[in-house]
């Protein structure tokens, strides 16, 4: 016998989502039961009321992630959408990559991918090394305590992320605060619309200038792409560097404090990698799969009736295919809320999603991280948590989780 949204019980029995991690170190406890108990499942979307449907199990993800019969639409109606977002913007917003299906979608990566290729990224490695020991030298000079936020977890991708698109750097605190609003559940309407306005005019007038006086780095390179593959106009290239941008920087931030607030709080990992570094890339795909920091950024839209096991989802209805839940499966990942910088599983995590939208800086995100983690522990032996981690303000209320501030000294 099958389930489907029409025979669902009255909205007031689900469960409403996001939920909050009662632990920085954990899931929500609810994905667990929903795993064992109701592994697809009714919710109710606390930002508006509507009804969705969440994927819970590692299998059931990869399944969704990888069917041709799910869109990323976010105009479509049963699209659900973590945000206050203005009707009027959503019905002229144009869309960006995460939001594209096929045909646009694949045309678009294509034209991305060679920015972001294993072999690209090793070339950029030495110059993310000479930022970090920038920040870790001003870090040193400052004697400490400083929060690591905003000293390195910050700064590091945002240079990054700015010298390979183009964008001048001084302008950072400007759209790292778009950014940051863009990523809050709790904003209004008109703040939210605020904020991406105010990011896509700053861009606008970027990639204008781009197209007249084209420079070394990957707008510029989009920007003369298309001009013989014409497979976008000027508020296209402008959406797709809004992407590149908050996606570049603000993901990565995040998991530089959590992963170094995880090393802090587990010094028998901390030592493990510094006594042998070739132990770091696993720990790293470890960290990864911990925090799964963008829980529900994939969110999609059922095309046709979807039977998942039983259940079915019926189309036109709205999916969060919840990776954090399936990074925790206990059917792929023993023993999951524990951290083991050696757990040779780790690798099969999908917090970087899965399928068609598979984050595509995900190459450029682990060079970041390795040269991050690494320079740390060989630089500043002696880091510790300067607050203890109970009085740490972690943020509940984002699309993608962090901590805002994380004060350590040496």
């Amino acid at each position: 016998m099958t389930q489907s949204a029409d025979q669902a019980p009255e909205a007031a029995r689900h469960p409403q989502f996001p939920m909050r991690r009662t632990c920085p170190f954990s899931p929500p406890r609810e994905y667990a039961e929903l795993r064992r108990d109701e592994p697809v499942s009714h919710a109710t979307l606390k930002v508006n009321g509507k009804p969705t449907w969440l994927v819970t199990t590692h299998e059931h993800v990869k399944k969704v992630l990888g069917d041709a019969r799910v869109s990323s639409n976010l105009k479509l109606p049963g699209y659900p959408h973590q945000f206050h977002i203005p009707e009027e913007m959503l019905r002229q917003v144009r869309l960006m990559l995460l939001s594209m299906d096929p045909p646009d979608h694949t045309a678009q990566r294509r034209m991305l991918i060679p920015e972001f290729t294993a072999r690209r990224v090793k070339e950029m490695r030495p110059r993310v090394q000479e930022i970090v020991d920038e920040r870790i030298d001003a870090m040193l000079a400052t004697g400490g305590p400083v929060d690591l936020v905003s000293a390195l977890a910050l700064p590091v991708p945002s240079l990054v992320i700015c010298e390979l698109l183009g964008v001048p750097y001084e302008d950072h605190q400007q759209f790292e605060e778009w950014s940051a609003n863009m990523m809050n559940h709790d904003l209004s309407p008109e703040e939210y619309g605020a904020s991406v306005a105010g990011l896509d005019a700053y861009l606008d007038k970027l990639v204008t200038m781009k197209e007249n006086a084209p420079g070394d780095d990957l707008i510029s390179r989009f920007i003369e792409k298309n001009r013989e593959e014409q497979i976008a106009d000027h508020i296209d290239i402008v959406t797709m560097a809004r992407l590149m941008l908050v996606g570049g920087h603000e993901t990565t931030a995040n998991m530089i404090s959590l992963g170094v607030l995880a090393l802090l709080e587990h010094p028998e990992h901390r030592e493990a990698i510094t006594n042998d570094p070739a132990l770091l890339p696993g720990a790293i795909e470890e960290l990864l799969r911990t925090f799964s920091i963008s829980d529900s950024g994939t969110a999609r839209v059922a095309l046709e009736d979807i039977d998942l096991d039983g259940t079915v989802i019926r189309a036109g209805e709205g999916i969060l295919a919840l990776n954090n839940s399936a990074n925790h499966d206990e059917a792929v990942f023993q023993n999951p809320d524990t951290i083991d910088i050696r757990r040779k599983e780790a690798r099969s995590h999908l917090a970087f999603g899965y399928g068609i939208h598979q984050c595509i800086g995900a190459n450029l995100a682990r060079v970041e991280l390795e040269v991050v983690y690494g320079t740390l522990l060989r630089r500043i032996p002696g880091l510790r948590l300067a607050t203890p981690l109970e009085k740490l303000r972690f943020k509940d209320d984002a699309m993608v989780y962090g901590v805002y501030e994380l004060p350590v000294a040496w």
